[in-house]
């Protein structure tokens, strides 16, 4: 082959390199990430939240996130308490990366005037009411191909609660498997010797016998101060491995080994009460979903919203949704 053709042909391979190259990147431009802010009322209980996406996508996979114990907004945060991870938030952000929707809410409450409200309803059911009206709200929407809860520690309790007749998939973040009394005897059993846990044991006999606490110890006032009571009376009703048996969907059970707050044992537990579930224990995870060298990262991840997430946990979500 002479080299002037040589040449020519090498020229030619360049410039059709070249515009298949300028033509993926077009089409990759057309794909934006875009937010919408969506408010969700559930009476006099307001909802704010943000569903983020992939405009150039057809039909995304969605999640609904229900976040854990607390004040906790969409972010993963919480006003006056030393919590600024910023989980919910990093997740949101990693599952978008890989064309699946998001959609988070404040959790109700997180926002100052629902307080009042709330205080008239003290039901553990009613955030699994929040739940069922964020899944109403997205169950025609032809964006979306399928939706996926996804439950953060006390979450993963009030999204199995949830109506799953427009849900296609569930999955438990750092969910405990046992009532909340029998999680809460243990914790304080464990840090405070059995003298105290017995004194809980008491307290919640009386409440499930009574509906209330006539004296409380001064030691337990924050478990079970009057406000809380009816609260705790209605969330001690429910077994998470109980109710994990009733779902008839594809379950995934996550839970990482240097999470303080809920042991991999109750990960175990949950699989066990749901044998056809899938179990995938992150290693290095903590509570807020971050990726821990040492004891200390641990507590300061908490505190810091750009402590790297775990991206184990993003890799079995993103694959256990697209299966």
């Amino acid at each position: 082959m002479c080299t002037a053709t040589y040449v020519l042909k090498r020229k030619r391979l360049y410039l059709l390199l070249l515009f298949m190259f300028c033509f993926i990147h077009f089409g990759m431009s057309q794909s934006e990430i875009i937010s919408e802010e969506i408010l969700i009322s559930n009476d006099s209980i307001q909802l704010p939240g943000t569903l983020t996406f992939h405009t150039g996508e057809t039909k995304q996979p969605l999640v609904i996130f229900v976040h854990g114990s607390g004040n906790v907004d969409r972010n993963g945060n919480q006003a006056g308490a030393p919590s600024s991870a910023n989980y919910i938030k990093q997740l949101s952000d990693s599952l978008v990366s890989k064309n699946i929707a998001f959609y988070r809410y404040d959790k109700r409450s997180a926002t100052a005037s629902n307080v009042p409200f709330m205080m008239k309803d003290m039901r553990f059911y009613a955030f699994t009411e929040d739940v069922n009206l964020a899944i109403a709200h997205f169950m025609d929407d032809t964006r979306f191909s399928s939706i996926t809860l996804i439950g953060h520690s006390q979450g993963s309790l009030v999204a199995m609660l949830a109506n799953h007749e427009h849900v296609d998939k569930y999955i438990s973040i750092a969910g405990p498997s046992t009532s909340i009394d029998k999680a809460l005897i243990e914790q304080v059993r464990a840090r405070n010797g059995d003298s105290l846990a017995n004194l809980v044991v008491s307290h919640f006999k009386e409440l499930q016998d009574t509906g209330s606490i006539a004296k409380v110890d001064p030691n337990l006032m924050v478990l079970f101060n009057k406000p809380t009571q009816p609260f705790m009376a209605s969330w001690m009703a429910y077994d998470p491995s109980e109710e994990l048996k009733k779902l008839e969907m594809p379950i995934l059970i996550l839970n990482g080994d240097k999470d303080l707050q809920v042991a991999v044992v109750d990960a175990e537990t949950l699989h066990k009460a749901q044998p056809n579930s899938k179990l995938v224990i992150i290693k290095d995870m903590n509570h807020v979903l971050k990726t821990i060298v040492d004891d200390y990262d641990n507590f300061i991840s908490y505190t810091k919203p750009d402590f790297p997430l775990s991206s184990a946990l993003v890799d079995a979500i993103a694959a256990f949704i697209k299966k």
